[in-house]
């Protein structure tokens, strides 16, 4: 590490897709030692294709560069054991499995002792999944479902943190509340957070950087005040 500048992650010239449909096209971005990084666009604009590329579950070319490491070849579970935990779009969660049993899942990279010191931890912080620690995962609301998608994905200790959409479907109040907790998380323990977002207005409230995407593009790239205090982007992204 030089001095602690080195990016968490570091993307360059990404392109992805599906089979023969490419989704990306040249995307580069960054994410920060300890920062909220917020990726906002239009549905269908890259943002879920981009999560996937850097988290290893779809093929990608270009760079990623993790801790300075390169992971463009790696396989997500190899990915994971680096580092990266992501909560992907519509829960993620195992149903059919108690909410205790889906936080000790998400520990299954891990060989240490202090699994059940997490589990602890996270019951703290989310103490409605402790509430509901042997219930089925699917009999859950969904905002407890999100925050047990995130408390599983923390539980394999990542330095970064993708978040997928995690205000989808969700109530008003119950969103403002998982943002409070995403903040909160990266506030007390400084895990890094790239967060897709189709809330604009809430995630520009916890982001320190923003990017805007559009059809696989970046378009626009800034501080949550300088995009926000340009009118022609909030008018055409932020809606308001």
């Amino acid at each position: 590490m030089d001095g602690g500048s080195m990016s968490v992650l570091a993307v360059t010239g990404l392109r992805a897709g599906y089979g023969a449909v490419n989704v990306l096209h040249d995307i580069d971005l960054t994410v920060e030692p300890g920062e909220i990084v917020v990726m906002l666009g239009a549905n269908g604009a890259g943002k879920t294709t981009t999560m996937r590329a850097i988290s290893g579950t779809i093929g990608r070319q270009g760079s990623i560069t993790f801790e300075g490491e390169d992971i463009t070849k790696l396989a997500a579970e190899q990915i994971v054991r680096m580092g990266i935990a992501q909560v992907p779009q519509g829960r993620g969660t195992f149903p059919e499995l108690s909410v205790e049993d889906n936080l000790r899942i998400g520990a299954y990279t891990r060989k240490d002792k202090e699994v059940g010191l997490d589990i602890d931890l996270w019951y703290e912080t989310f103490p409605r999944l402790s509430e509901r620690r042997s219930q089925r995962a699917g009999s859950l609301s969904g905002g407890e479902q999100q925050m047990l998608a995130i408390a599983r994905a923390l539980m394999s200790r990542p330095k970064l943190l993708l978040c997928d959409e995690p205000s989808l479907g969700l109530a008003p109040l119950i969103t403002k509340e998982l943002f409070n907790i995403i903040a909160g998380l990266n506030d007390r323990w400084g895990i890094a957070v790239l967060l897709v977002e189709q809330n604009a207005n809430l995630a520009m409230h916890i982001a320190g950087r923003v990017y805007l995407l559009e059809t696989g593009n970046i378009v626009a790239t800034g501080t949550a005040d300088e995009i926000a205090a340009d009118d022609s982007i909030r008018k055409a992204y932020l809606g308001y």
